[in-house]
């Protein structure tokens, strides 16, 4: 017999993702009921995840699960699920940095924080990796500002801004910011051969490979390269070795399943002019490097933030193939990342430390948006 449950759901756009915002205080005590319930609130799996809340991308295929925190450095606990969309699986690895965005307005609007009148600072657990997040919420008359001046490359409009910073962010897999201990270590890639890469972990593990090295040149879009099997499967190649390396799985093809979310793969080159995926110019002197990420083995339409705050860390390690193609004279509290939905700009605080530098924090701004609140039905 079916069990249908009816659950209070909030639909945000957090950054250039979208998601489904829970409480915690909703779901199951037993958190290996929570698996089914996703996949099922989601739709997945299945590519158009037409049963479901997901929209059919691995960017829109995403759930934080918030909770008052009884942390005395946090006002919430917030765990991300990214739900696959054609797979059963849901992975908990790893954070996403644009739906954190989105957790400080909600904890708000739930009543978990209250808010002050002008702004209002959300202190953010997240779970996934053992961090400190901290949100700045525009809060005019004690209410969340969702509308403002403020635009990101990857949505459309503006909104109001909201500035996260992640306090100490690296060693989210508890091995320092350089899991392996080097800068740059070399894969052997069956097929293919060597490839040097740096396995950077700061708000989420990232490998980083330059483009070229790749047969690539970081200009590429992402139905371009959704459209090549054969460069898909290179990437995730590298990835999965990452993953071996990290020592997160042993066999590295089996990356898609057993860690799809973490590391994330990214590929780099040096600032050249480029065309956005709406058709925008943009010029090399605009930008301080090229990036490209994967998300859930696709490419990712934009850039992830915490993507961005591993990508500002990897800038300021000595001799990383993100430093290799960083311009030289870059202002490391205004870094300028050229992704296929335009530009990111973030920073980072540290000090120099030999050859591991200390990061105290990374921060950039994102924007949210409330779009729904009402109730799910779920049939499992």
């Amino acid at each position: 017999m079916n069990n249908t449950i009816r659950m209070p759901v909030t639909i945000m756009r957090g950054g250039t993702s979208k998601g489904v915002y829970l409480l915690e205080t909703d779901l199951p005590e037993d958190k290996d009921a929570w698996e089914p319930l996703l996949l099922r609130l989601m739709g997945s799996p299945d590519k158009k995840q037409i049963d479901g809340l997901g929209g059919s991308q691995s960017v829109t295929s995403k759930v934080a699960i918030v909770k008052k925190s009884d942390r005395p450095d946090a006002d919430v606990d917030y765990t991300f699920a990214q739900v696959s969309v054609d797979k059963p699986l849901v992975s908990y690895k790893g954070n996403c940095g644009n739906i954190s965005s989105g957790v400080g307005p909600f904890a708000i609007e739930k009543g978990l924080v209250e808010a002050k009148d002008g702004q209002t600072s959300v202190r953010i657990f997240n779970t996934n990796t053992g961090k400190i997040i901290i949100s700045d919420v525009q809060t005019p008359g004690g209410e969340v500002a969702y509308e403002g001046g403020f635009a990101i490359a990857g949505v459309p409009g503006t909104a109001s801004p909201i500035r996260l910073k992640f306090v100490q962010p690296a060693g989210t897999l508890g091995n320092g910011l350089l899991p392996t201990g080097h800068a740059v270590d070399t894969l052997e890639v069956p097929g293919f051969g060597p490839v040097q890469v740096s396995i950077v972990d700061a708000a989420n593990p990232l490998v980083f490979v330059k483009a070229k090295d790749l047969g690539l040149t970081g200009k590429e879009l992402p139905d371009e390269l959704n459209a090549d099997q054969g460069k898909l499967d290179l990437l995730e190649a590298v990835r999965g070795l990452a993953a071996v390396k990290l020592g997160l799985i042993e066999d590295y093809t089996r990356s898609a399943w057993d860690t799809p979310g973490i590391p994330k793969m990214t590929f780099v080159g040096e600032a050249e002019d480029y065309v956005t995926v709406d058709g925008k110019e943009i010029k090399k002197e605009s930008i301080d490097l090229l990036s490209r990420m994967m998300s859930m083995q696709k490419a990712h339409p934009s850039y992830a933030m915490t993507g961005a705050m591993c990508t500002a860390a990897a800038a300021v390690v000595p001799g990383s193939v993100v430093q290799q193609v960083l311009n030289p004279n870059v202002d490391t509290q205004f870094i300028r990342i050229g992704h296929a939905g335009g530009v990111l700009e973030c920073g980072v605080d540290f000090k120099e430390n030999g050859e591991v530098p200390v990061i105290d924090d990374t921060f950039g701004f994102r924007t949210a948006n409330l779009i729904m609140e009402g109730t799910a039905t779920i049939r499992l």
